[in-house]
């Protein structure tokens, strides 16, 4: 793909759940000069460090994906490392940027930064219709106010920052500690550590009700590169599939792919996070052209594949 010759790309992340995606498919596509940063050569929650990476890699892109992240427990637990960790990462990221005279920024965002209570389908223009849900409201907002650098940067400097938003994220290679994992590599677990323990019931947190958007991590990290070459404004831009699910029918889906027959019990005292999630995708099909592909049935059926093959059982048994 002649966009992508001869051009040096900063992925941050690069080695993590979403970064392994996009890396793999900006070689598919001919970038051979990609630069994943890892966190032990360069935390880029320092300055010093980020400033090191810029003259190390001397990019002419850079793709933003570092973040800390968690699910609703993590981020309840830890909401002042949240806020820090990823608004010093992401304010100097983009700094440095600037000043090393990249050509563009690719920002990637987060849905928990709209409002706790937002029209569905959210569009962009909503963001700041209100404050974001409370138990992921500091790392949102930390996400949030890189938008609002892109957008100063852009009209103080001329410098080419896009931010995108991205649904909630599943797929191969996702995180499936429980202590830190988002909903559904729970939930594949919960039900595949039931099936292989004969256990007669899963505990699922919440009362089920609430929404959400899932969003394939191929199809996600193929919306950031479509938008890293074909969008230059500084709005942000949903990337999603626009679909809607209650967590109470995804559980139940996963619950098939597993093969797990039991009793789901839900723990109404444990909070079920935004009421509700689901995207506009219009600006990014108008604007650069991406439309995810994958079902969610299908892209929970290769993730729930993947899972018990990386613990070497077949899928009605893991």
């Amino acid at each position: 793909m002649g966009h992508w010759d001869r051009k040096r790309i900063l992925v941050t992340g690069g080695a993590g759940f979403l970064g392994v995606a996009v890396v793999a498919k900006l070689r598919s596509q001919g970038c051979v000069d990609v630069i994943v940063p890892r966190s032990r050569e360069y935390n880029l929650v320092e300055g010093e460090a980020v400033r090191r990476l810029y003259r190390d890699a001397r990019p002419d892109l850079v793709i933003h994906l570092a973040a800390k992240v968690g699910g609703i427990g993590a981020n309840r637990n830890n909401p002042a490392g949240f806020l820090h960790d990823n608004l010093m990462m992401g304010l100097q990221v983009v700094d440095e940027a600037y000043r090393a005279n990249v050509e563009k920024c690719v920002v990637v965002g987060t849905v928990c930064s709209y409002p706790k209570f937002t029209s569905v389908p959210f569009k962009e223009d909503s963001l700041w219709d209100g404050y974001p849900e409370e138990t992921n409201a500091p790392y949102g907002l930390a996400k949030k106010m890189l938008l609002v650098q892109g957008q100063a940067y852009r009209a103080q400097y001329g410098f080419n920052v896009i931010h995108v938003l991205p649904a909630n994220l599943y797929g191969p290679g996702d995180h499936f500690d429980l202590e830190t994992s988002h909903v559904i590599p729970a939930v594949i677990r919960k039900c595949a550590e039931a099936v292989r323990s004969g256990s007669s019931h899963v505990e699922m947190w919440g009362s089920g009700q609430a929404t959400r958007e899932f969003l394939f991590v191929e199809d996600g990290a193929e919306g950031i590169i479509l938008a890293s070459e074909r969008y230059d404004r500084p709005e942000p831009a949903n990337l999603g599939t626009g679909m809607e699910i209650s967590i109470r029918d995804l559980v139940g889906k996963i619950a098939d792919l597993t093969g797990f027959r039991g009793e789901i019990r839900w723990d109404r005292s444990k909070p079920d996070g935004q009421p509700r999630r689901c995207l506009d995708t219009a600006r990014a099909e108008k604007e650069f052209g991406f439309k995810a592909r994958l079902s969610l049935e299908d892209g929970l059926r290769r993730t729930v594949d993947w899972y018990c093959r990386e613990r070497g059982e077949g899928r009605t048994s893991c």
